[in-house]
């Protein structure tokens, strides 16, 4: 969805590798959120009265400002692919951004990068590293990309403390059982470290989306701590069967249950008692600032499924926290 859109998803700028973020404000703790008192305060209201510290939030997107035009410049196109506009909510700078999530009380955020072809990832990489360096609310993201190199890339992104990885096999256009990543795989699993994936067919599938490689992926790799993204949308059910039979496999809410996608790839009322039994592992993601809704309706779309409090404590914090470690 907003991080992968199946076969229309927005490809990083090919000029995107020679850009290094220059004129970037670097955000501060003081800067005034881009949105009204209400919003915030009824994010807030949500986590407030299930007793908590906060959100986690695993799924939110920061990248060179020259991506991220480009990736909403496609959303402002995406009517064809989806039969749905895709207004972005929250078209702000990087500094009105941070400081918005930080006034819903998101305690920890992710900045989910990811490259199309050869050459982006390490620099990406760089970026995501600088990144968390000036906004320690965002833990340490890095991504990765069937290349010569890519085990010594990701060697290094773990040594330097990456919290989190992302793939996108749909815009990389690769199987994630390529043997070019299977010792960066290998790594990555030896670590601990999570690797939020956009694996799901939904809403046009690509060459290597579906529950198949990584399927395969998952055999090879068994304890490799997969949080498949958006649900594994539309193949929610073949991906609960990937979480059944492997331990460290999570999903996370991104877009999931809302209004949007359920016009698009509705989950099935069959399956809501899964996700139930699978409460410990199961990850609040929204693809913020990429929505075209309100933040909070994510949260309301969670509520309503009516799985409990302790169900949506764990969903919207305990589980994001344990996997990305504690807030900085």
């Amino acid at each position: 969805m907003a991080n992968g859109t199946g076969a229309g998803e927005p490809r990083p700028a090919d000029d995107g590798v020679r850009d290094r973020g220059e004129g970037v404000r670097v955000p501060g703790e003081g800067a005034a959120p881009p949105a009204s008192d209400g919003e915030a305060a009824g994010v807030r209201s949500f986590w407030t009265r299930l007793g908590l510290p906060g959100l986690v939030d695993v799924h939110t997107h920061f990248m060179p400002e020259r991506v991220m035009r480009k990736v909403w410049a496609y959303f402002d196109a995406a009517g064809p692919l989806t039969g749905l506009e895709w207004p972005i909510t929250y078209r702000h700078e990087e500094d009105e951004r941070v400081a918005l999530l930080r006034a819903f009380g998101v305690r920890t955020f992710t900045s989910m990068v990811y490259p199309h072809k050869p050459g982006m990832a390490e620099w990406l990489n760089a970026w995501a590293r600088d990144f968390a360096g000036r906004v320690p609310d965002c833990a340490r993201t890095a991504t990765l990309f069937p290349e010569d190199g890519v085990a010594r890339y990701v060697r290094k992104a773990l040594e330097g403390g990456t919290r989190v990885f992302k793939a996108h096999v749909q815009v990389g256009d690769y199987a994630p059982d390529d043997p070019l990543l299977d010792a960066a795989w290998g790594d990555i699993a030896d670590a601990g470290v999570p690797v939020v994936v956009h694996c799901g067919s939904g809403p046009a599938p690509g060459r290597y989306t579906g529950p198949g490689p990584v399927g395969r992926l998952l055999a090879r790799h068994p304890g490799l701590r997969l949080v498949v993204a958006h649900m594994g949308m539309p193949e929610y059910g073949e991906f609960l069967d990937l979480a059944e039979r492997y331990a460290e496999v999570h999903l996370d809410t991104t877009v999931a249950f809302t209004d949007f996608s359920e016009a698009l790839a509705p989950f099935p009322e069959k399956e809501r008692g899964r996700l139930a039994d699978l409460g410990d592992r199961i990850v609040l993601g929204t693809d913020f600032p990429n929505i075209p809704y309100p933040y909070l309706h994510q949260l309301d779309a969670l509520e309503r499924l009516e799985l409990g409090e302790d169900w949506l404590r764990a969903v919207c914090h305990d589980n994001g926290a344990r996997l990305l470690g504690p807030s900085r």
